[in-house]
């Protein structure tokens, strides 16, 4: 279990610097996880799944994702969180090296390595191009998240549909059963995910790391008032917005 993330802030050698620029992380010293699932929350460009690449990369697995025998990392992948990894430090219970970290972002470059490695074998049979998007993030869950280790998760969501989000919190819940040292660190938008009961929820908008309950998250707040009363939250957000049509005879 990975108990506490630590910024060694003396070995920042520049605050303007990206990523420590970002107030997020500018302000982080320390980070308690309390349990075995954690969401990152908050807008882009809050420093979530920096924060998360940097955890990543300081335990071992690819920078693109994967896990310590693959490590995706094509040459046009840009390292911006090697300064945030090496100013890390991690903190368990008993570090295993196990886990896997799931980019969505770059996971095409992953999928790309497994073919070029020609291990298919150890992810269904056969190539994850030729399944669709949302059905090989779901493989790659079956498969390689059925087990006790660290799992990082960079916006699952981007490939799953509504009912593979509620898929994947089943997921989520069997391994956590099954498995007593699996842990989940997740960045997400996603109201569905960030609904998982128990989880710990830090969120990102503020300055300083806050936790907070899922009622109090933005996609939760959005979502809860859309379907609410959908005319008027859309009246009121596009009432200055001009027309698709505006112009044309």
């Amino acid at each position: 279990m990975l108990k506490k993330v630590t910024l060694l802030r003396d070995r920042v050698q520049d605050w303007n610097e990206y990523p420590f620029c970002v107030p997020v992380i500018r302000s982080l010293e320390e980070l308690a996880l309390r349990g075995r699932v954690c969401f990152f929350t908050g807008e882009n460009g809050t420093g979530k799944s920096t924060l998360l690449e940097a955890i990543a990369a300081h335990y071992g697995f690819g920078p693109e994702g994967g896990n310590r025998n693959l490590k995706a990392n094509t040459t046009e992948f840009n390292r911006s969180t090697d300064p945030l990894t090496r100013a890390l430090r991690l903190s368990f219970d008993i570090r295993t090296g196990k886990g896997y970290f799931l980019r969505a972002e770059s996971f095409f470059n992953t999928a790309t390595l497994i073919d070029q490695l020609d291990v298919q074998q150890f992810y269904g049979g056969r190539s994850l191009h030729k399944r669709s998007h949302g059905e090989t993030f779901l493989t790659l869950l079956e498969i390689k998240f059925r087990r006790n280790g660290l799992f990082l998760l960079d916006e699952p969501e981007a490939a799953l549909s509504p009912q593979r989000q509620l898929s994947f919190l089943v997921l989520m819940h069997d391994v956590l059963r099954e498995f007593r040292d699996a842990q989940f660190i997740i960045s997400t938008h996603s109201p569905i995910l960030l609904a998982f009961p128990g989880a710990q929820i830090i969120s990102f908008d503020e300055p300083k790391l806050t936790e907070i309950e899922y009622e109090s998250t933005s996609p939760a707040q959005i979502l809860r008032r859309f379907m609410g009363d959908r005319d008027s939250f859309l009246k009121e957000l596009l009432q200055d917005t001009p027309s698709l049509f505006e112009g044309e005879n």
